[in-house]
């Protein structure tokens, strides 16, 4: 169990330097190409959800990552020695949902500066709280499969 909270506490610390990185050392707005027409380093914020979604309902955010971490420790709890994907998966949703709660609770937005072009399109700009919740959506998907996968075997 420590080890999952230590991890989401690892993320948390990094997607919380990076962001403090990017907050001191560029304007908002301001863009550093790493990869021209690949990626970038932009500084960018958001007062919504994914996409840019929701903007301005603070209140609502607040609450849905309240209940999220609820729910994401009590599973976790729950599975951690039964199955370790959606351990692993919960974990990464600790992290990246703490990530991005700090910043909306003490800025009132989010501070997101991973900025990636395929090919003309260019992506919602990320942070490494996005890459956490990402990556544990699939690893939450990926133990409900195995899970329903053995049950019907």
């Amino acid at each position: 169990m420590f080890r999952s909270y230590f991890f989401a506490f690892i993320i948390i610390l990094l997607d919380q330097f990076t962001k403090w990185v990017v907050s001191k050392r560029m304007e908002n707005r301001e863009s550093i190409p790493v990869i021209e027409n690949v990626f970038h380093i932009t500084s960018h914020r958001n007062a919504g959800a994914a996409f840019g979604i929701l903007q301005g309902h603070l209140w609502l955010f607040v609450l849905i990552t309240l209940i999220v971490v609820g729910v994401s420790i009590f599973y976790l709890h729950r599975t951690m020695h039964k199955n370790p994907i959606m351990a692993w998966g919960l974990t990464l949703v600790l992290g990246g949902a703490i990530g991005n709660f700090i910043d909306r609770i003490l800025f009132g937005e989010v501070v997101d500066f991973l900025d990636v072009y395929i090919f003309t399109y260019n992506f919602p700009i990320f942070n490494i709280a996005d890459i956490a919740l990402t990556l544990a959506f699939l690893l939450v998907l990926v133990a409900i499969y195995k899970d329903e996968k053995q049950r019907s075997e």
